[in-house]
């Protein structure tokens, strides 16, 4: 069975109130968890509230119970690693376990510009975050001083204490698509991959790529779980997914075209599309290419009404 989590974009307007609902609904809905993304503001004006990831994540530990829960994702362009892998090994302490650190290269120049981080181009990002992974994983795993010479970051017998309470502390995710440096990225550091905005044949073909990448490094690919995020529109018949796609007229790419060949030409796009058995089923079909986990963003923060219907009407039937 496919897990579905539910992740929102944290710099579109949330606040403590939307966070404190939106807690509570993933935890009594039923959904496998609820994650954000780390951001200090959008790529385009204009800005918005934006509740600051590691304090809302607190939050969350302390007021569930069930459900999973992290960044996707945290940059390590503007978080240092030392002290995000203690933010994280206490909030898994907090939670009981259920912690998952969510970790990417940077890539927003806007927000890094704004607040007077330094982005970089791609191989200095790329670079960054090789060492941020290897700073945090050194850390976590290690019940001796760390000593590690970086041209970013330096351990100098570093010891990450109280120790984790869960062995090698939470889960790492890594995000992306990028064969070449991201996936083996994932084979050396990471216990799931989370691509984004794969259709299930795209999918399918790194998951492959992943297994091979792991064989190659001695690791069996059935330790890495496989999950991916997509854009969800969700509509509790025609009429109403009608209604939710009527931005589809002023699209260059989709005016003109009939609603049922916008919805499957979205669904080859990564995203989720449709009344609830449509849904059903483009679920299911990243189920049979081997996907354990489905996070779907869910944009708007002041339709509970609808995640309801949709938790209601599509996790029985999964």
């Amino acid at each position: 069975m496919v897990a579905i989590s539910i992740q929102i974009e944290g710099q579109n307007g949330l606040t403590w109130p939307y966070w404190k609902r939106l807690v509570k609904e993933v935890e009594d809905l039923g959904f496998a968890g609820l994650f954000r993304s780390d951001h200090f503001t959008n790529a385009r004006p204009p800005d918005k509230d934006s509740l600051e990831m590691v304090v809302s994540l607190t939050y969350l530990a302390d007021h569930t119970h069930r459900i999973h829960f992290g960044p996707l994702v945290s940059p390590i362009s503007f978080r240092h690693p030392t002290l995000l892998v203690r933010q994280a090994a206490a909030l898994d302490d907090l939670s009981g376990g259920r912690m998952i650190l969510g970790l990417g290269a940077g890539w927003q120049d806007r927000e890094h510009r704004l607040f007077g981080h330094d982005l970089g181009d791609v191989p200095t990002r790329m670079a960054r975050f090789e060492e941020g992974l290897e700073v945090i994983t050194r850390l976590l795993n290690s019940d001796e001083p760390v000593t590690y010479e970086g041209e970013f970051f330096q351990l100098r017998g570093a010891l990450l204490l109280p120790r984790p309470q869960r062995l090698r502390g939470p889960e790492i995710m890594i995000g992306g698509n990028g064969p070449k440096r991201t996936l083996p990225l994932v084979v050396r550091y990471a216990d799931i991959w989370n691509g984004n905005f794969l259709s299930p044949e795209a999918f399918l073909e790194r998951s492959v790529t992943l297994d091979q990448l792991s064989r190659s490094a001695g690791r069996n690919p059935s330790e890495v779980k496989r999950t991916v995020m997509l854009s969800l529109t969700f509509g509790r018949d025609m009429a109403e997914l009608d209604r939710r796609l009527s931005w589809r007229r002023d699209s260059p790419q989709y005016a003109g075209k009939s609603l049922d060949k916008v919805i499957e030409e979205m669904s080859m796009d990564g995203t989720i599309v449709g009344t609830p058995d449509m849904i059903i089923e483009q679920i299911n079909a990243y189920g049979k290419v081997g996907a354990d986990e489905l996070v779907l963003q869910w944009f708007d923060l002041d339709d509970i009404d609808g995640l309801r219907a949709f938790a209601t009407s599509v996790l029985p039937r999964l």
